[in-house]
This record gives C-alpha cells, sequence and structure tokens, in this order.
C-alpha cells in the first residue's frame, strides 16, 4: 500500500518551519489527550492494573497523527510523567510508574501509538473493518509490553487474570468505537474538499 497523510495533516502548514512547529504542537497535544485520559481511572480488587482512559487515547493519537508523531507523543508523555507531571493514572507521577509492575503497559505506549499510525497511514484508519484491525493490533502491543513485564513481578499464572483477561471486553469495545468514528471522520474530511494523500 501506498503511504498516506495522516489526519492530522488536514492542517499541516505547506512551509517547512511552520510545519515543524505545528509537528511539536501535535506531538505535545498527543500527549497531552494520553495524560488526560490517564485521570479517568478504575481500581480494580485483584489487580495492580487499573482501568483507564489511556490505551484509547494512545490508539487515537497513533491513529490521527501517523507512526513518528505519534510514537515521539508518547515518548514525550512519559518523559513528562517521570519529570514529574501527574499524567499518569490517576494522577501519579515519577519513575517508580515506570519501574513497577504496570511500568510495561506505559512503555507499551509507544510501539502501540507508531504501529496504529504506521497502519494508518497505509489507509487503514478509512475503512471500519481494517481500522478496528489497526486498533486490535495496537492494542497487542501494549498487552505484548504490559503482561511480560507484570509477570516479573507477579509471575506468569497470575499475570494473565490480571493484567490481561479482564481488560479484553473493554478493549474491544474502544476498538469498535474508534472503527466507527475515524473512517466517518474521512468521509467529512473528503466532503469537505481535502485531497492530499488518499483521503
Amino acid at each position: 500500500m501506498n503511504v498516506v497523510a495522516p489526519y492530522a495533516d488536514l492542517a499541516r502548514p505547506a512551509d517547512r518551519r511552520l510545519a515543524r512547529l505545528f509537528d511539536l504542537g501535535m506531538i505535545v497535544a498527543g500527549s497531552a489527550v494520553v495524560g488526560l485520559a490517564a485521570q479517568w481511572e478504575v481500581r480494580l480488587p485483584f489487580t495492580p492494573v487499573p482501568i483507564t482512559g489511556q490505551p484509547f487515547a494512545v490508539l487515537l493519537v497513533g491513529a490521527l497523527l501517523g507512526a513518528r508523531r505519534g510514537a515521539l507523543a508518547m515518548v514525550t508523555y512519559l518523559m513528562e510523567g517521570v519529570l514529574g507531571l501527574p499524567v499518569f493514572a490517576g494522577g501519579a507521577a515519577g519513575v517508580a510508574n515506570l519501574l513497577g509492575p504496570t511500568g510495561g503497559y506505559l512503555l507499551g505506549f509507544v510501539p502501540a501509538a507508531f504501529v496504529t499510525g504506521f497502519l494508518a497511514e497505509r489507509g487503514w484508519d478509512r475503512h471500519v473493518l481494517t481500522t478496528w484491525a489497526a486498533m486490535a493490533l495496537g492494542s497487542t502491543m501494549i498487552f505484548l509490553c504490559g503482561v511480560p513485564w507484570l509477570a516479573g513481578f507477579i509471575g506468569w499464572e497470575a499475570a494473565l487474570p490480571a493484567g490481561l483477561y479482564p481488560f479484553l471486553v473493554g478493549d474491544v469495545i474502544k476498538q469498535v468505537l474508534a472503527a466507527l468514528a475515524l473512517p466517518g471522520a474521512w468521509k467529512l474530511a473528503r466532503a469537505a474538499g481535502w485531497t492530499r494523500g488518499d483521503a
């Protein structure tokens, strides 16, 4: 598939210097979206892994910004949290969050945004089924990083029921919501006359 412009490039300036400022702004904005989504938190009594809005925000940011900017937004988000900004789940901050049981999930945000953005740049976010597939693959990256990391603290026997199974249904619901929303956004963009890339 050919690479197409991410959704964020609808407003990207043609001037190179302005475009760089635009990219920086999108990266910071993407990190802020994930930080805000992290403040919606539900703690479960049987696992150190909370339910938050972060994964949904990570996948959307990746799809909207593309692979490079999406991944950089996640790196920025992690740096903000390590430096003391209260952007982790429930307003937490500090490097201990990356080193603790849920650190693998946080680190998994980077490849998740990259994979989702990579697929979106190849047109996967233009149709419902492929959007769902891109979101599912991005979500898989979070679990591939998070569950083994968690297993290092509580063992594999406990890691799956504590760090994977309780979140699968919620993740599928979020993926379906994104799969319904993004193709509709591209249809509106096309109706508005945007012609750069394969809108």
